[in-house]
């Protein structure tokens, strides 16, 4: 069966946009606690809405604000975008942050000749706290226990069991640390397979996460496959530092060689390429093989085991928080 892919451009659409929101909120204060570890900032905080956000995150670009972040100002998720859209809530508050010596007058009366602001001009300014930002980072993130045998460790902390697998990994570009629901279900599955000599696809690898746990497990060997050049760069960083690139392979899906399959394969993506992928999917996985998929809520759950019961034999969701795991075994051919 042919297994070698191309996302259309629906598909590419849909996964890229949700991999870059998740980038851009979990990164953008690690990106300025770099590039300035120890300073005081000034943040402006403005009630807007989904209309006018983006325009009013230009202008305070251009007024010298050195990031932009949008937040929900009601509580109202959004889980999954349609094709082409990057939605904000109905109630979004841009936050713009300056250096602390930063004279915001200035930026104020500027913002308030805006014809969309005019009437209802709601903002705030507050002072942020000298501190060190990147030891707030780090100290956000401790070595956590998957099943009986796995630790993800990030680098700077102490291993609680040097006798464990221990996954040396750090939060970087990609996405995947181990702290989402999604992938601690995938982390905690793979923990409870027998994985000696078996072969693994990590299927939209993200940091490679799930992939090294697998050969730190056990597997024989992994092929990682994602969409972004920055997972590949970032599984391949991962894999060195666990000392296990010598096993595993990684491709973007157009240079991934054909006819590949695995005994078990992990995809801790979304319910959107899930669904639109699964003939794909399907065919990666050997008879008898191991599957598992996350990246879905809850309430999505039953429709993608539908599908995938049509080549494979399901069992019941797992979930965590609001998240769920489907796993199942590849029915013979």
């Amino acid at each position: 069966m042919e297994s070698h892919f191309q996302f259309t451009p629906t598909q590419l659409a849909r996964y890229r946009l949700a991999r870059q929101q998740t980038l851009a909120l979990q990164y953008a204060g690690l990106f300025l606690a770099k590039e300035k570890p120890y300073m005081p900032w000034i943040q402006l905080r403005i009630h807007s809405n989904s209309e006018h956000a983006e325009a009013l995150s230009d202008l305070l670009m251009e007024l010298g604000s050195v990031s932009i972040t949008f937040e929900d100002g009601k509580d109202t998720p959004i889980f999954e975008p349609k094709l082409g859209e990057t939605p904000l809530w109905a109630d979004t508050v841009v936050v713009a942050l300056f250096d602390a010596g930063t004279d915001l007058n200035p930026v104020v009366d500027e913002l308030r000749q805006l014809p969309f602001l005019q009437q209802q001009f709601n903002y705030k300014i507050e002072q942020i706290e000298d501190k060190d930002w990147v030891r707030e980072w780090m100290d956000n993130f401790h070595p956590i226990q998957f099943g009986q045998r796995l630790w993800i460790c990030p680098s700077w902390r102490e291993i609680p069991d040097p006798d464990a697998v221990n996954v040396i990994l750090d939060p970087g570009l990609a996405f995947g640390t181990g702290t989402h629901p999604t992938t601690a279900l995938c982390l905690q599955w793979l923990d409870s397979l027998e994985l000696q000599d078996k072969e693994v696809i990590d299927f939209g690898c993200g940091s490679g996460i799930l992939a090294v746990a697998a050969l730190k497990l056990g597997a024989k060997s992994a092929i990682g496959i994602d969409i972004d050049y920055q997972a590949i760069d970032a599984s391949r960083d991962n894999a060195t530092r666990n000392q296990v690139i010598d096993r595993l392979s990684l491709y973007l899906p157009q240079d991934q060689p054909q006819g590949i399959q695995a005994d078990v394969l992990v995809a801790n993506i979304l319910a959107g390429p899930l669904r639109e992928l699964a003939p794909q999917i399907a065919s990666l996985v050997k008879p008898g093989g191991k599957l598992a998929l996350s990246g879905l809520l809850n309430e999505q759950a039953e429709e993608l085991r539908e599908i995938y019961s049509e080549w494979f034999t399901v069992d019941a969701a797992a979930h965590k928080e609001d998240w769920s795991r489907l796993t199942g075994v590849r029915k013979s051919l």
